[in-house]
This record gives structure tokens, sequence and C-alpha cells, in this order.
């Protein structure tokens, strides 16, 4: 009697709860219907007496028929319920859902309110590790420099040093670490993710998508890396990147 309410509570859920899976429980207690009318069905209360007295002159057995076994046989008796008004009981129903998702969107912005926080907390730290990598980076094309420089010192033995060879292999492999490009782009996106979460509209699958930014970035800062300080500090920004993707997972 109350199927029609499924799509009408799936919609309406949907206007409160953009993200993930909810489970809604109904039950629906009516003691109108009682007032349903009880139909008589005489043709086949009929029909079962003759076949009972049948049954008992064939088999010589008492008969014992009474109405109230005739009852209990199918179809005697039917009730006959009263139509539901299915807007009335609509009204009723979103009137209790609506306070169901009023408790739960106020523990969803609780559990909210901590997730952002702890978000916020690990997008610090990466940019703690970007402001690292962008200060050690030209450090590394100096130190890499300085011992290629050393060791064309060793093999010429003594004889003078080609500066703009140097200054050309100095160049190429401060093109090939460079990751001015990465850090810029993941300081943008540490700011998107600020702004995103001072929202009061849903973002959770937005943050999906800007979260695989920041891998890219981080990757790709990984791969460029010739320095063990750096690998160590882009290692701790993958697992920061890695945590917060799995909290978003949890925000709306």
């Amino acid at each position: 009697a109350y199927g029609y309410l499924d799509e009408k509570l799936k919609s309406h859920l949907q206007t409160r709860l953009s993200r993930g899976k909810a489970d809604l429980a109904l039950w629906i207690d009516t003691p109108q219907l009682a007032t349903g009318r009880v139909v008589v069905n005489s043709a086949m209360a009929q029909q079962y007496a003759q076949a009972l007295r049948e049954l008992s002159a064939q088999l010589n057995l008492p008969l014992g028929l009474t109405a109230e076994s005739l009852s209990k046989l199918p179809d005697v008796l039917t009730v006959e319920q009263e139509p539901v008004d299915e807007d009335a009981v609509w009204e009723i129903v979103r009137g209790v859902t609506d306070e169901a998702l009023d408790r739960l969107v106020a523990m969803r912005e609780r559990e909210g309110a901590k997730l952002r926080d702890d978000v916020l907390s690990r997008a610090k730290d990466i940019l703690e590790g970007v402001a690292f990598v962008e200060e050690r980076s030209p450090q590394t094309v100096k130190e890499h420099m300085a011992k290629v420089e050393a060791r064309m010192r060793e093999l010429l033995d003594g004889a003078a040093v080609d500066e703009q060879r140097l200054l050309t292999e100095a160049a190429v492999y401060a093109d090939k670490i460079a990751v001015a490009e990465e850090t810029v782009r993941l300081r943008s996106h540490l700011s998107q993710l600020q702004e995103m979460l001072e929202l009061d509209v849903p973002v959770g699958r937005k943050l999906d998508f800007l979260i695989q930014e920041f891998n890219r970035e981080a990757n790709t800062i990984g791969s460029k890396c010739q320095n063990s300080d750096i690998a160590h500090v882009v290692v701790d920004l993958k697992s920061e990147i890695e945590k917060i993707r799995e909290q978003i997972q949890n925000i709306e």
C-alpha cells in the first residue's frame, strides 16, 4: 500500500544528501486501517459447508461444523480497507524524514568540521615540504656542478677547465631537475583546497579530482629529484596526500 513512497523518499533524500550511500528504514503504524469493512463471502461458505457435509457422510465422521470453523477457511472472510490518502501519508512521512535528516546533517557537520581541520593540518605540512623543495632544489645544481668540476680537474690533471662547457652542463642539469613549475602548481592546488573546504556546497567529488593533481605534481617532483633530502621530503608529501585522499572520501 505504501510502495509509492519509495521514489518520493529517494528524491527527497537527494535534496539533502549529495554523496555517499544512505539507508532509510520506515515503519508505518496505521491503527485507523482497522476500521476497514469485513466482507462475508456467503456463496463460498455455503460451498464449504456442503462439501464438508458430503465428506462427513462418505467417511462416516462427525461434522462439527460451526460458523467459526467456516470463517477460518480461505476467502470466506475478507477485509476491504479504506483507500489510503497518499498525499496525507506523504506529508507525515516527509515530516519525520526531515527530522531524521536534520539530525543526520548535524552529525555530519560536526564530523566534517573535524575532517576539515585534519585535512588543513596535512595541507600545511605539504606546504612546508614544498617550501623545502623550492629552497633545496637550486642548491643541488651547485653541488652537482661542484662535483663535475672537481672530476674534470682530476681528469685534466692541471689543464685549464672549459668554463663554457661547465656552464652548458649546469644549464642542462638545471633544466633536467627543475621543479619550479610543479611546486607553483602544488601551491595553487593547496590554495584551491583551502577555498573549497570553506564553501557551503558539496565539494567532495571536486576534491577527488584535485587530489589527483596533487599526486601528479608530487610524482613528477619525485622523478626529477637527484637529491636524497628532497627524495625523503617527496615521500612525506605523497604520504600526506594519500591521507588527505582517504579523508576526502568522507567529505560531501
